[in-house]
């Protein structure tokens, strides 16, 4: 059986600076396709962490030999960008998953549970958490349940 050690990210909707963030992400995305069999990296699509995290994700991959990762999306619902974009984005990711949880919950709600259930299939979140919010909360729940974290913020503030 494939031993797959699976990342979920996590992050604020709107960043400043990318580079540094960039930067980081990429050390810690070649590290894991370096020392681990199989890696799954689990993404959202709704901000910037998310946006820069699947670009480095993807470029990483077209640099190394990439055969031992994949970039996931996990969807909290679906939308008609989806539904009206389906090839590319199905082109762009390498799986594409509805999360249950949140495609039947509310919409205020969805965003919380996808994260929930992405920090529950994951061995280790990366974020980028400053400040308070869905993305703290995220956090907190991961520390709680014991998963290990990277908190890129503190690594470039």
């Amino acid at each position: 059986m494939l031993n797959i050690y699976t990342v979920t990210f996590i992050g604020h909707r709107h960043i400043d600076k990318f580079f540094p963030i960039e930067e980081k992400v990429e050390q810690a995305v070649r590290k894991l396709i370096n020392e681990k069999v199989y890696v799954d990296f689990l993404v959202g699509r709704n901000g910037d962490f998310d946006q820069i995290v699947s670009s480095v994700i993807l470029n990483v991959k077209k640099k190394v030999f990439s055969a031992n990762a994949s970039l996931i999306w996990i969807m909290p619902y679906e939308t008609a960008e989806y539904r009206n974009n389906a090839e590319s984005f199905q082109k762009y990711y390498d799986e594409i998953e509805l999360c249950n949880e949140s495609a039947c919950a509310h919409f205020n709600s969805a965003i919380q549970l996808r994260n929930r259930y992405m920090i529950d299939r994951a061995d280790l979140l990366i974020c980028f958490v400053k400040k308070e919010g869905g993305a703290y909360q995220t956090m907190k729940y991961a520390i709680k349940t014991g998963k290990k974290v990277i908190n890129i913020y503190d690594l470039i503030k």
